[in-house]
């Protein structure tokens, strides 16, 4: 997998989605706000970025955002099920044209019988339902955060017909 500059790659979303008008939320769990930082980290985002929000536990994925309780447990918190539900609610909740979530084990431990860098990133859209993305990282925790959120920032693109 290619490393990816960030702040390059939510420069490249500020110019696609100004230009077509779109207007993004966000969800993190595992990145923990990085998305939301790289993105207001360029001038402008203001302009299509409406909120992020860090919903890291369970309970706050469920009060904050709506994420089903059937959903966290049959499938648990690091899940495709839960990326897409943490998409679809944020994206609902404020009523923006993209959502991205993050969920995922950064380590050190196995978490829900998963392995460490195992993440998954969701994108939901008002033309599509969700898509997510399996990714199984190998750096270390903070390596694997960053590389999540990259890899989240390229998906956007790449559904947004940017790339």
């Amino acid at each position: 997998m290619k490393k990816e500059d960030p702040l390059g790659l939510a420069a490249r979303v500020l110019e696609s989605f100004k230009k077509r008008g779109f207007t993004l939320s966000v969800a993190e769990s595992c990145t923990g706000g990085l998305i939301s930082h790289y993105i207001t980290s360029v001038p402008g985002a203001s302009s299509f970025f409406v909120a992020g929000a860090v919903t890291y536990s369970a309970l706050a994925k469920v009060r904050m955002l709506g994420v089903s309780e059937g959903v966290l447990g049959s499938f648990g918190v690091v899940s495709a099920e839960t990326a897409a539900e943490m998409a679809e609610r944020a994206r609902a909740l404020l009523d923006t044209d993209f959502s991205l979530s993050t969920t995922g084990n950064l380590g050190p431990d196995v978490l829900e019988g998963k392995e460490r860098g195992l993440v998954y990133i969701g994108l939901a859209s008002r033309t599509g339902g969700p898509r997510v993305s399996r990714l199984l990282l190998r750096g270390d925790r903070r390596e694997n955060k960053e590389e999540a959120a990259a890899q989240a920032l390229k998906l956007l693109l790449e559904a947004a017909g940017s790339l």
